[in-house]
């Protein structure tokens, strides 16, 4: 290296570290230094203490820091985040002058039983670390997500002992480390010292395989020579490296992850683990474990905790893990990291496929076209390896781990390829992944990130884009493929899961993947709010790219939670004729651990229940069951039907009676069926109901008056007279939007690349519908109706919409017929089609018969259920971080609004979808948090006949045709009063 070359800059992997292990529990002496340390943060490294090692240090005036933390989470310095950026020069291995320098000292003392050899164990630092123990330097690690051992047996001593660690925010492995979250250094995970007996167990390595032809597990298990293994529940003894077959075992898998219990014994140790037998192959191109297809209904899920950054304590572990397997996710890549090594384990223990992915990325360099990309260093060659290699050994012994993966967006380079064929043949018996190198030559599986639906398609049917080299290019058509990524779950969205899902089970060869992502990165703030990025004052920053979860940061689950629960149903239910047919979609379980409830709904009202008795259904098979006869509806009931499959006990991870899956039909004689179907596309028509409100055309009403004052008076409302527009209803006096186009964008209709500053200025707004202008044609008393003709046009364009309302009086209720048509060169689609009313702000309830419980949209609905529901208007807001369009209930055939100013009642015909909010659009745009909305003095109600869909184009998925919502003539009618 060069001049001037610190050794944290130094490219290779650090000194001074034992070699990998795997994490094993051992009953071998253990003390955590986990505590409160001293800790002192230099904002250079020339400010770093002196002589901070030197056991008779002063360091009573440094502040108190808990180990394991993330320093920016304990107010030393700032959390800061990027997507793609470094957020420092790129100069490989250089870093700069400014680069914060941790000091940590732990004074601790040792029993004088403690004897003998011992390692002092790092489970992870960011970024590098420093080690002194007693005054003598231990060495220096990199590679911040995995373990670090040092041999402290020279230097331990009983009583008095001073740990000393410096940790520096920036290094050479920082370049390795550019992965989409917080930068966020510190000691994040635990320190132990740990005895290393002589005749102690150095490693172990467990391979259990399992024949799923003969049911037969087999059995070997590497260890130092002479070590005994035993699984007292098979009544196996065996020796270290002896083969020994066994027959009628239970394999291990993500639906039945069966573990036995057993323990490596040696004179000095006794290492305890938890076997699950299973193999895994590619076999014709298609993934199988334990002979089987396997489905990955996967998350990408990055460590993060809203309090305390990367240190994750265990039970959010767990309660992550729940609330995956309570939603019908069965499959988790670690991005971009091996995981606190305890996920793992509950990862075995409750049941996940587990890609296992290195601490490698360098998604920085792609915006320099990958100009001196680290992965293609030989400079970085030692480090890579060994962060590959630290990652196998740490975790080899896991069942739940079936791949392990090179890393991420680190472009395609020679140390990748090394890192592949070294993974290769340490362990032949996983395959392996990597999607940044497109032509496969290293790995055994294709991998893209965010393929649309036809990609995925092509793929399925193995005509993808051919390679230009004929070699590559048919192995990789002969592999599996999977989505490592995709489905970007950026704020209210995505849409178009289920379109995905049905295209993973018409082609073998897709094998699902991993949505993007579990959790929102959201920091929480003393005031009980949320940060994301620029929210500390960053240099650089992606802004809101971090709030891209299934469940906010105290892992609530938001919306889309519910609609890939639906999407990712092990078994699928539906309504035929007079049965249900059942398709069991388990990879390897039977439906015997399932039970069938239906419920009867008229007008969303329950009068009846009952349960079936299905056959035992074996995976990727099928069966109908018949549905008790069922009296006639009373006339003019919508009568709905529900089927619900849930679980006949208690789990590890749910109680009996957890809904598994569902299905809804309308069984109202010769009504057409009026929800989604599996592919989440509305049905051509909606069947009406009594209480629309909307009369037909002809119906009596009452004539039309010209008030005092320019005024028209209709029934119970009030127009103006010269713009025709609603005033005033019931004495309520009422702002009225007569056309909608626009809605506050969504993070997917927002984002740009460009993401420092939060980017309002979508394809919509650039086009104008956030500021339509609204031209009075015409306002016509004819009769009994009231004809108001608004021409709605933008600035500077000849897109305009002709708009025609036809009001009628019914009693004390207006109805209006309303027809928009499209005129001029529209340029881009329209976000909705709907109409605004401000009402009183003394409402705070709402009910409603449509879908619900939760929001639906058109391309994500699949998970709502028609019934009736009641919301406060505050609850009824999806309290997304970054505020945005959010809260639609959708094919609401009637609404109702009650509060201290009485009570409105809103009906549609066709059904509409209905949000209302404490504020408009325009604030619900502008806002940067949920605190900058602010209610006033009106409830805000849009009714919107046709709405776009949210998909996730964010990440080059297109929304899909049916719900991208094209300039057209449409006609609806809805009713008030």
């Amino acid at each position: 290296m060069g001049l001037g070359v610190t050794y944290y800059e130094d490219p290779g992997p650090g000194y001074g570290v034992l070699p990998a292990r795997a994490a094993v529990r051992t009953d071998a002496g253990r003390l955590s230094l986990n505590g409160q340390w001293r800790f002192r943060l230099a904002e250079t490294v020339a400010d770093a203490a002196d002589g901070f090692e030197g056991v008779d240090f002063d360091d009573s005036g440094w502040a108190y820091l808990p180990v394991p933390s993330s320093w920016p989470m304990h107010g030393h310095g700032r959390p800061s985040y990027t997507n793609q950026k470094y957020p420092f020069p790129v100069d490989p291995p250089y870093v700069p002058d400014e680069n914060p320098t941790g000091d940590h000292r732990l004074v601790f003392d040792l029993a004088a039983s403690w004897d003998g050899p011992s390692v002092l164990r790092f489970d992870g630092v960011d970024s590098c670390a420093r080690v002194w123990l007693n005054g003598v330097e231990l060495g220096v690690t990199r590679g911040s997500r995995l373990p670090s051992e040092f041999d402290v047996s020279a230097v331990l001593r009983p009583g008095r002992n001073v740990l000393a660690v410096r940790v520096h925010q920036w290094s050479s492995g920082s370049y390795l480390e550019d992965q989409d979250m917080w930068w966020l250094p510190g000691i994040f995970r635990d320190v132990t010292l740990i005895a290393r007996p002589a005749d102690g167990v150095d490693d172990v390595w467990v391979h259990a395989d399992y024949d799923h032809r003969t049911g037969a597990g087999t059995l070997r298990v590497e260890s130092v020579p002479g070590a005994v293994v035993r699984i007292a529940e098979l009544g196996v003894e065996a020796t270290a490296g002896q083969s020994v077959m066994i027959p009628g075992v239970e394999p291990w898998s993500a639906e039945a992850p069966r573990l036995y219990d057993a323990v490596v014994v040696t004179p000095g140790e006794t290492v305890s683990l938890r076997i699950g037998f299973r193999s895994v192959a590619i076999v014709d191109g298609v993934l199988t474990v334990n002979g089987r297809r396997v489905l990955f209904h996967g998350v990408n899920r990055h460590e993060h905790d809203p309090v305390l950054g990367r240190v994750v304590p265990t039970e959010r572990l767990r309660r992550e893990l729940l609330v995956m397997k309570q939603h019908n996710i069965n499959a988790i890549r670690t991005s971009h990291y091996p995981p606190d090594s305890r996920l793992l384990e509950l990862c075995d223990e409750l049941g996940f496929w587990v890609m296992d992915e290195c601490d490698y990325e360098t998604h920085g360099f792609f915006l320099l076209d990958w100009r001196g990309n680290p992965a293609d260093d030989p400079r970085f060659l030692d480090a890579s390896l060994d962060r590959m290699r630290r990652m196998v050994e740490r975790d080899k012994n896991h069942p739940s781990v079936v791949m392990w993966s090179l890393g991420n967006e680190a472009g395609v380079g020679a140390n990748l390829s090394a890192m592949a064929a070294w993974t290769r043949r340490r362990d032949p018996s996983r395959p392996l992944h990597y999607e940044g190198d497109l032509t496969c030559a290293d790995v055994d599986v294709y991998s893209r990130m965010y393929a649309s639906h036809a990609e995925v398609e092509a793929i399925g049917r193995r005509a993808e884009k051919p390679l230009d080299d004929p070699a590559l290019d048919a192995r990789r058509r002969a592999m599996p493929f999977v989505l490592c990524e995709y489905s970007h779950a950026g704020g209210n969205g995505p849409g178009g899961l289920p379109e995905y899902e049905e295209l993973f089970h018409t082609f073998e060869r897709c094998q699902g993947g991993f949505l993007w992502e579990w959790m929102e990165h959201g920091i929480l703030r003393p005031d009980g709010t949320y940060a994301y990025g620029g929210d500390f004052g960053e240099e650089l920053h992606d802004g809101t790219y971090v709030l891209d979860g299934l469940v906010f940061p105290d892992l609530t689950p938001q919306p889309v939670l519910a609609e890939v629960r639906k999407a990712f149903e092990p078994v699928h239910l539906s309504v035929v004729s007079d049965a249900v047919r059942i398709i069991n979609r388990y990879d390897v379980l039977d439906t015997t651990h399932l039970a069938l409830h239906w419920d009867l709904a008229d007008d969303g009202e329950v009068v009846a229940q009952g349960s079936l008795d299905p056959p035992v259904i074996a995976p990727g098979t099928e069966a109908t069951v018949k549905l008790p006869d069922f009296a006639a509806p009373p006339q003019n009931r919508e009568r709905w039907l529900t089927v619900r499959a849930v679980l006949a006990n208690d789990t590890p991870w749910a109680t009996a009676g957890h809904e598994i899956a569902f299905t809804q039909a309308q069984v109202t004689p010769n009504a057409q069926p009026a929800h989604p179907n599996l592919l989440g596309q509305p049905t051509s028509r909606w069947v009406r109901t009594p209480d629309s409100g909307a009369s037909p055309r002809g119906a009596v009403g009452q004539p039309t008056r010209l008030e005092d004052g320019g005024e028209v008076r209709l029934g119970a409302g009030r127009f103006c007279g010269r713009t025709g527009r609603l005033i005033s209803l019931s004495g309520w006096e009422v702002e009225h939007v007569p056309l909608e186009l626009w809605r506050a964008p969504t993070q997917h209709d927002a984002r740009t690349w460009d993401a420092t500053t939060l980017d309002r200025k979508t394809r919509w707004a650039n086009a104008g519908l956030d500021r339509l202008r609204y031209r009075t044609v015409s306002v016509e008393a004819a009769g009994d109706e009231l004809v108001v003709v608004t021409m709605v046009g933008v600035a500077a364009t000849d897109a305009r919409v002709l708009t025609t309302y036809r009001w009628r009086a019914e009693g004390d209720r207006l109805a209006a017929e309303v027809e928009v048509e499209p005129a001029g060169q529209w340029m881009v689609p329209w976000a909705r089609v709907g109409v605004t009313f401000g009402l009183p702000g003394g409402f705070q309830d709402v009910s409603w018969f449509g879908l619900g419980p939760g929001q639906a949209y058109p391309d994500s609905r699949a998970a709502a259920r028609i019934g009736r529901y009641t919301s406060t208007i505050d609850d009824y807001q999806v309290p997304f971080l970054y505020p945005q369009e959010n809260g639609s209930r959708a094919d609401v055939r009637w609404a109702e609004l009650s509060g201290t100013a009485g009570k409105i009642r809103l009906a549609g015909d066709p059904h509409l979808a209905l949000t209302v909010r404490r504020w408009t659009i325009a604030e619900l745009a502008a806002a940067a948090h949920p605190q900058d909305l602010v209610a006033g003095d009106r409830v805000w109600v849009t009714l919107d006949a046709l709405q776009h869909g949210l998909g996730s184009p964010t990440s080059g998925a297109p929304i899909l045709p049916p719900h991208d919502l094209q300039a057209c003539s449409h006609r609806f009618r809805f009713s008030l009063g």
